[in-house]
């Protein structure tokens, strides 16, 4: 909300319209109204941190107050830059907590004095540090993060039961009171700026411009993440709902060891809601990696209805063994829901239901047998008719039988560089009034003014070595058959585009979707194209087009997306055309019917590409209204 160098901001705080300014800011930043008890915590907190920080000798540093972390699921309450003895800049993370007491739970929760179960605030500090790490992109200035936790109305005491047992992440002390009144060379060390000098100009402007870009892809660290190890850090509401659904494990599951669950441990139901890239998945992998460690009576395990992740779970974990039984398929829910005490469901939206009414039949045997269910969703990722399970649903559902409901929400985005903007601008597009994109967030969002040209733009991506991959509606037949021996796929997708050359004759732009089967060269065994459910990361991949069922779930670098005739945009407002689709689930639908999974469809194509998206669309009238919106690349 504020940056500046310290001193500055410290003089600022006595002036009584710096917090209505502060608050303004928030507003302004997209953060809703601030709460009263928010500003009262900046009043109580900014005020002796700052002091504390002019005592220390530190009032050159630059600092921001409430820095938004990537993927702007979490503010950070201070942020400290400077210059470490060797000229590189070191970043230091400072969490304020206002907390008198508080009561040791575990390595990793505490319970504060009012009775709130949080996350301890040193592995909070330890997240955001290694998420900095693992956000910095190629290009970005060298740079050390430290961290500090900070309990200015606390005791020594307090401070150092806090900070026994806190392991690898012993590294982020904790300040009480008593440290912050020291001053001098002592207290900037124990602030860990003891060798921090002030930035230069140049400097801060080279901070300002990093843009965060994740580095790490959750399917690469899904061996890592189940044997408790992974280095894919958990952040903001992430946290949070992992400390929550670990305390609802701790009441409701036996422990390593038990063989009954503690007294009273009735079971519920926690239903975890967010975006594309609000952080689902790599949640719901943590959590079953956590289940098998402290739970492992229960036998837990994870099933998704997506044959797609699933499938790259499996081969994520195709060295680990055993790993494998912990994901069945989607098919044997009801019969897992009778064996297990802990079930993790990701995209629960896409469950069947069957012919009867109300709540799946598999999803209503989870609710009704296992002790413990987490399920994840996201309502507008419902595409067809036959799916569609809401949270409202499962509360319902709970209720009836008596169980416990939990919900939880995920804010951040840690796809699309990051950038909460751009999902809010695909929101927008779709379900709103369009907007212009500014590009000032750091993703970057083009238009392709054809075929040929985002079919050129993907091949160069990659060429240089990154995950780049062409989606599109299903607006073409799909062969799924193909002769024996055949070493090519057909060519279903056809797209007529303009000439290169004036008067010149106009051209097709033909493509294949992705195999239903891998195809390989039969003389030397080579794999031309890999199976669907392998195309978005298995070599070949991007020279076939991915459809809605073949990239919900996934990620990659690069993301084309070819908007087709079912979609159009025409005075101002979306029209849907069911006949334009080749889905035998859909092109039944009346245009009303089918609007909505239409918009949820595009929605998730749009959100793929961690770093790029490029946009064509077949339809003059909409591609003139993303024109308007965003700049032809």
């Amino acid at each position: 909300m504020a940056a500046g160098r310290i001193g500055d901001i410290a003089a600022s705080l006595e002036d009584p319209a710096f917090f209505g300014w502060c608050a303004a800011r928030y507003r302004a930043a997209g953060f809703g109204t601030l709460d009263p008890a928010e500003e009262r915590s900046w009043r109580n907190s900014w005020p002796p941190l700052f002091e504390a920080l002019e005592r220390a000798g530190l009032k050159d540093l630059q600092v921001y107050l409430e820095y938004g972390t990537p993927g702007g699921g979490r503010r950070l309450d201070a942020l400290l830059v400077g210059a470490g003895p060797d000229g590189a800049l070191v970043l230091v993370i400072v969490e304020l907590k206002q907390w008198q007491t508080c009561h040791i739970l575990d390595t990793d929760r505490v319970m504060r004095s009012d009775g709130l179960v949080t996350a301890h605030p040193v592995h909070q500090v330890a997240a955001y540090r290694s998420f900095f790490q693992h956000w910095r992109p190629q290009s970005a200035p060298k740079l050390e993060v430290r961290g500090v936790v900070v309990l200015h109305n606390a005791t020594a005491a307090d401070g150092a039961a806090l900070s026994a047992g806190t392991g690898a992440d012993a590294g982020v002390p904790v300040l009480t009171g008593d440290e912050l009144a020291r001053h001098g060379e002592m207290l900037a060390r124990l602030l860990c700026c003891g060798d921090v000098a002030a930035p230069g100009a140049g400097q801060v402007e080279e901070f300002e411009s990093i843009r965060w870009q994740p580095s790490s892809r959750l399917l690469d660290h899904v061996g890592a993440d189940l044997e408790g190890s992974s280095a894919f850090a958990l952040v903001g509401d992430q946290q949070d709902a992992f400390v929550r659904v670990r305390q609802a494990a701790a009441r409701h599951l036996p422990g390593r060891g038990q063989a009954t669950a503690p007294a009273g441990g009735g079971g519920a139901i926690i239903t975890v809601s967010g975006g594309p890239g609000s952080g689902k998945t790599a949640l719901a992998v943590r959590l079953l990696g956590r289940l098998m460690r402290a739970h492992p009576a229960t036998r837990p395990r994870f099933i998704t209805p997506s044959g797609t992740l699933r499938a790259h779970l499996l081969d994520a974990v195709r060295d680990h063994g055993a790993a494998r039984e912990l994901f069945p398929s989607a098919s044997s829910l009801r019969g897992t829901a009778r064996q297990t005490g802990a079930l993790v469901i990701d995209e629960a939206q896409r469950i069947k239901r069957g012919s009867a009414a109300g709540l799946p039949p598999d999803l209503a045997a989870v609710i009704e047998h296992v002790p413990l269910a987490v399920i994840f969703l996201d309502e507008r990722q419902i595409i067809r008719p036959d799916e569609g399970t809401t949270v409202d649903e499962i509360r319902t559902a709970a209720q009836a039988l008596g169980r416990p409901h939990h919900h939880l929400e995920l804010t951040g985005s840690f796809r699309c560089n990051g950038s909460a903007a751009y999902t809010a601008w695909v929101d927008n597009l779709l379900y709103g009034t369009p907007q212009p994109w500014t590009g000032h967030t750091g993703y970057d969002l083009g238009l392709a003014e054809g075929p040929f040209q985002l079919q050129d733009w993907i091949d160069e991506a990659h060429d240089r070595g990154h995950t780049a991959r062409t989606t599109a509606g299903f607006c073409w037949p799909w062969t799924h058959t193909r002769p024996t021996g055949a070493t090519t796929l057909p060519l279903d997708i056809e797209i007529d585009a303009p000439s290169t050359t004036p008067g010149g004759p106009p051209r097709t732009w033909k493509a294949a979707w992705n195999a239903s089967q891998a195809l390989t060269d039969p003389d030397d065994g080579r794999l031309i194209a890999p199976h669907s459910q392998l195309w978005a990361s298995h070599t070949g991949g991007h020279q076939q087009i991915g459809c809605i069922y073949t990239a919900q779930g996934l990620e990659y670098h690069h993301s084309g997306v070819i908007i087709g005739p079912d979609l159009t945009w025409k005075n101002g407002r979306w029209h849907a055309h069911p006949k334009k689709s080749h889905d035998p689930a859909l092109r039944h639908l009346t245009p009303q019917q089918y609007l909505p999974y239409a918009l949820n469809t595009y929605r998730v194509l749009l959100t793929r590409g961690t770093h790029t998206t490029r946009i064509h669309t077949t339809d003059p009238d909409t591609h003139h209204l993303l024109q308007t919106l965003i700049h032809a690349s």
